[in-house]
Formats: structure tokens, C-alpha cells, sequence
């Protein structure tokens, strides 16, 4: 009974991982898809915000585990992609090519909340 019981702990635990990192790459697919001159930022200063919340269902029945993910997104201050030119009619002309974002998604496993962060860049 405690190695099913065991079992089941474990099989919990890598199915809210693995949904976490389903869940990452889905929404840094959907940043990418707004493109980076959507995305709220500053010059000098990290912005944050709160992303869409996700559910996970494996199984069927009374065997179902579902999983609620919680994710924050920083668009962090860069100025690794930002291009800086000048031409006969505008002495400065700044343009963002792409931006760094970090995603952190969280979910509840055995009353501790757990995450895992990625980061990547929207173009």
C-alpha cells in the first residue's frame, strides 16, 4: 500500500513538472506570436505581470489528476537588442528588436507551491 501510494506521489510530482514545462513553452509561443513591440517594458527597469492561468487533466475518472498553473511573465530591462542609428532628418532613431522575458510558473503540490522559471527572447 505505501509503494502504490509512493507510486502515485511520484507520478504526481512529474506530471506537474512536466505540465509546468508544456505550459512555459506554450505561452512563450504565444508572447511570440504578439511579437516584442507588444510587450510592456521599460528602458531601465524590469516590468512584471501576471499571465494567463492554465489546467492540466491526465487520466480519466476517479484516476484524473488535474493541476492549476499560475504565471508571471518579466519582460526584463535589455539593451542588447535595441538599435540605435541617426540619418540626415532625425538625429536619433532607437528601435527594439526583441526583448528577454523570464516565465515563472507555479503550481500546488502537497500544500507547497512549486516553480520553474525560463527565460527566452520574443522577436
Amino acid at each position: 500500500m505505501n509503494l502504490q501510494l509512493g507510486n502515485r506521489e511520484s507520478l504526481l510530482r512529474i506530471r506537474g513538472r512536466d505540465g509546468a514545462v508544456e505550459v512555459t513553452q506554450q505561452l512563450l509561443d504565444s508572447l511570440q506570436s504578439v511579437g516584442a513591440s507588444l510587450l510592456p517594458s521599460k528602458p531601465k527597469k524590469d516590468v512584471t505581470f501576471d499571465g494567463p492561468e492554465y489546467v492540466r487533466k491526465w487520466g480519466r475518472g476517479d484516476d484524473s489528476i488535474s493541476v492549476r498553473y499560475f504565471t508571471e511573465v518579466t519582460v526584463q530591462a535589455d539593451t542588447m537588442y535595441h538599435s540605435k542609428d541617426s540619418s540626415l532628418f532625425e538625429p536619433s532613431i532607437e528601435h527594439v528588436y526583441a526583448k528577454n522575458v523570464k516565465i515563472k510558473v507555479s503550481w500546488r503540490f502537497k500544500g507547497s507551491v512549486q516553480s520553474i522559471t525560463t527565460s527566452g527572447v520574443v522577436r
